[in-house]
């Protein structure tokens, strides 16, 4: 297990460093390099998300018609970085409306095709890839299970624990914690005192522009400045900082889901119209940490009742879920409403 996610980890390096990679598939074999880093566009087709292929009005042509799977376009003769980039990129279709038309290919293999789409999340990169005919001199080999083998949960351990006086707490301890396949970290704050009692427990996936940056967007800083507070208000609590920025899709992407909402789109859509699920975090993670700090059950900070399920679905007990409640302001009224009526946020 933890040699098919190194495995995984290093075609996640080589994407983001330019270079390709092979997904070896049960059919075939596709030989890709991302459309986002590359230097080269020599290829013989692109291959992108199912939504990007439905954007792109190819749903209609058979090789693309099952919209459960990737579509592969034969590449144009004029295929460019610009071209490319404007192919693979739904913020720049205002900007660049005439595309195609396109032709679409059978996939090689349905299942390779899918698992370059979650390599490509994992990446921070844009679910668009050059397909090239051969593969090249020290191409990084994965399977499809390779890629579904990271991140996994159980591979984390803790690295490292220290005192850290913060504001709400001046005993606070932090706990770091890595993976033994990559070197994602995750940090738990615990505030406090530890005794007996059932703590509060907050998951807080990383927000830059929210938790550094006071954005007013969203409402992450607030409410991770909330549920300090809370915390002191019990015997002790713990902090989950997960570092899954964007609801997993990474940073990068975040800001151009915030780019595609300055076009109009709410926060639903312009995850799907990237290319990536609605939510992409695991939260079999923030099990994974709770098991190495010895807590079973919690009371848990939250309005997004995903949380609550993916927690016990690990055999983590919440004995109660405590909501958060942040006054809305001009800019992310629409934020909270869509949280509210599209993916199930309750107060």
């Amino acid at each position: 297990m933890i040699a098919a996610a190194r495995r995984a980890a290093r075609a996640i390096d080589a994407l983001r460093r330019g270079w390709s990679i092979t997904i070896k598939g049960e059919a075939a074999a596709m030989h890709l390099r991302a459309i986002e880093t590359a230097i080269d566009y020599d290829a013989s087709a692109v291959l992108l998300s199912a939504s990007r292929g439905a954007t792109l009005k190819l749903v209609n042509q058979r090789a693309a018609a099952n919209i459960a799977h990737p579509v592969m376009i034969a590449a144009p003769e004029d295929l460019d970085g610009a071209l490319a980039t404007a192919i693979a990129d739904p913020v720049l279709d205002l900007r660049r409306p005439m595309k195609g038309p396109f032709s679409a290919l059978e996939l090689p293999d349905s299942a390779a095709a899918t698992a370059a789409m979650e390599l490509a999340r994992l990446a921070g990169l844009l679910p668009a890839f050059l397909v090239l005919d051969e593969a090249e001199a020290n191409s990084i080999v994965v399977t499809p299970a390779d890629i579904a083998a990271f991140p996994r949960p159980e591979l984390l351990h803790i690295a490292t624990q220290a005192k850290l006086p913060v504001g709400v707490s001046e005993d606070a301890q932090i706990f770091a914690f890595r993976s033994d396949a990559d070197a994602a970290d995750h940090v738990a704050l615990i505030v406090g005192h530890r005794d007996e009692s059932i703590p509060v427990v907050r998951l807080h996936s990383e927000c830059l522009t929210g938790d550094m940056l006071g954005s007013l967007k969203c409402d992450c800083g607030p409410q991770l400045h909330e549920a300090l507070a809370r915390m002191t208000q019990a015997s002790w609590g713990i902090l989950l900082y997960l570092r899954q920025e964007g609801r997993g899709i990474g940073l990068v992407n975040k800001l151009r889901a915030y780019a595609l909402q300055d076009q109009g789109y709410d926060t639903v859509d312009a995850n799907t119209r990237l290319g990536f699920a609605v939510d992409a975090r695991n939260f079999g993670i923030a099990a994974r940490m709770l098991d190495l700090l010895g807590v079973k059950e919690l009371k848990l900070l939250t309005n997004n009742p995903e949380k609550v399920t993916g927690l016990e679905a690990e055999g983590v007990k919440v004995v109660e879920r405590l909501p958060l409640k942040i006054a809305a302001n001009p800019h992310n009224e629409k934020y909270l409403a869509t949280k509210k009526d599209r993916t199930g946020h309750q107060l």
